[in-house]
């Protein structure tokens, strides 16, 4: 799908609000007939976009992926677990064909891979133990904080740009994970002061823990299914399965169930 229709796309997806996907078909499916497969790779740790429950990888990215791929002429073979910071890596040298972990799509990303239509949208929350006396309001109370974030995901890249760049934090007061359940555990162990980490994600966490949103951070950002670079048919295989799963309603039934959302 060409950058420009893909940023048109991101700026009607923020001035909805947007975590409803919009999307279209950007392409054409094989017309072969004949089923091709597609590993997929993820990250779990990311609740509810995919987790492991009872040693089962689960979660909206996954549900949804798994329904787009079935309405295409694709078939879906398996699922490869990584860190989020190598899912790009084993993109590109042919170890999967499809990322499906929350990825935002960015500037520096889509030179690297490309990306279908966007399917969910995001800001970043700013989250602190919810019996602790440190409560910020905005990212300069965080100067002189102890901050967390998982590897390669936006939350680090609002750390490194807004900051430590900016000098409100030094590098050495930034902890990165592998995980953002290990990010939580070191919070609640108080080793850091907060976490920064995309809003359904920390409200799956809030859930659950005594933990709370200090203050929302507005990124606008969407997500997408990453992919090779120039691989045009799978990206329009996939538009045309997202296309599909939102009139359906089963992207609808989707949000339901994942974030209480219709």
């Amino acid at each position: 799908m060409p950058r420009e229709a893909r940023v048109d796309r991101r700026r009607y997806l923020q001035a909805i609000g947007g975590t409803v996907a919009t999307l279209s078909v950007a392409g054409c499916q094989s017309g072969s007939g004949d089923s091709q497969t597609l590993t997929a790779g993820t990250a779990p740790g990311f609740p509810p976009f995919e987790m492991k429950q009872d040693g089962e990888l689960v979660g909206f990215d996954v549900e949804l992926l798994e329904a787009v791929v079935a309405a295409s002429e694709y078939e879906l073979s398996g699922w490869e677990e990584l860190e989020f910071k190598s899912l790009i890596p084993a993109l590109n040298n042919g170890n999967v064909d499809v990322v499906a972990a929350g990825m935002t799509i960015n500037d520096d990303r889509d030179e690297a891979i490309d990306f279908s239509d966007p399917y969910y949208s995001s800001n970043q929350a700013i989250v602190a133990r919810e019996s602790g006396s440190f409560s910020p309001s905005s990212l300069d109370d965080l100067s002189g904080a102890t901050v967390g974030a998982q590897k390669g995901t936006t939350g680090e890249s609002v750390i490194k740009d807004q900051l430590i760049d900016a000098g409100t934090i030094s590098e050495s007061q930034y902890n990165a994970y592998g995980n953002y359940v290990l990010a939580v555990e070191d919070l609640l162990n108080e080793n850091v002061d907060v976490i920064i980490i995309d809003v359904p994600v920390a409200n799956s966490f809030v859930a659950d823990r005594p933990i709370e949103s200090a203050f929302v951070h507005e990124t606008g950002e969407q997500f997408g299914f990453g992919i090779q670079s120039g691989n045009d048919e799978l990206a329009g295989a996939l538009n045309s399965g997202l296309t599909t799963v939102e009139d359906d309603g089963t992207y609808r039934d989707l949000t339901e169930k994942w974030f209480g959302q219709k």
